[in-house]
């Protein structure tokens, strides 16, 4: 019985968030509805360990996971991976003196947030790369900004010496200081709830942007299926 209710709200859930770029990843080329996952993005080791699918031994696969962090959001308070739970988060970087690159990636957040700000599965973050500037009080004006929750929309700061390793070891892209200049990546980040990397957007391309939004559905399902069933 649990198991028929579980499967009912995930049709119904698949009903709502059905588009044309969401259904292809639950239809076969032959028109099964199966689920079709998104990819892990970061190495991938065997683990020697294995478990069985459909009666088929399947070796367990370790996925590179973003490593915890401690930083301070635009409140004052600490924030880490372990403090978010287990939620698919969304998040960039930026600085508040960024201009026009960090403007059109906020913006992106921003509209993703006001869409999303009621599902209790969903986390956003904004990480500044210029921490010396961005402290609290500046982070506290400049998310007002924006008048969303603030515990839906963490704007985070901290040391160079946890955000630029958390950039470029732990979420795969550039973020670091070049004299007065700031290199940072544009792209929106999706990790999973086991902070797996899902996902990579360039939010100058619109492809990117219709993706990550049909993704994020995806992503949506996923954990709700992890939250039905065993996973074999």
């Amino acid at each position: 019985m649990a198991a028929s209710k579980g499967l009912q709200k995930l049709t119904i859930l698949v009903l709502i968030l059905a588009v044309p770029g969401f259904l292809y990843y639950l239809l076969t080329a032959k028109g099964k509805n199966r689920y079709k996952p998104l990819p892990y993005y970061g190495a991938k080791k065997l683990s020697g360990t294995s478990h069985k699918f459909h009666g088929k031994i399947i070796p367990d696969t370790l996925y590179h996971t973003v490593p915890d962090f401690t930083l301070t959001d635009q409140q004052g308070k600490q924030v880490s991976l372990k403090s978010i739970g287990e939620k698919i988060l969304v998040l960039n970087f930026f600085y508040t003196n960024c201009g026009d690159a960090c403007k059109e990636v906020n913006a992106r957040m921003d509209s993703l947030v006001k869409r999303l700000a009621k599902n209790d599965l969903m986390q956003f973050a904004s990480i500044t790369v210029d921490p010396q500037r961005d402290n609290v009080p500046a982070l506290q004006k400049f998310s007002a900004g924006f008048n969303r929750p603030a515990d839906k929309w963490l704007f985070l700061t901290g040391d160079t010496s946890t955000i630029y390793p958390l950039a470029r070891n732990g979420l795969l892209v550039d973020a670091l200081q070049d004299g007065d200049n700031f290199v940072l990546s544009n792209k929106i980040i999706l990790l999973d709830s086991d902070h797996h990397i899902r996902g990579y957007y360039d939010v100058a391309s619109t492809s990117d942007a219709t993706r990550l939004g049909d993704e994020i559905k995806v992503q949506i399902t996923e954990e709700l299926r992890k939250k039905e069933k065993p996973l074999y």
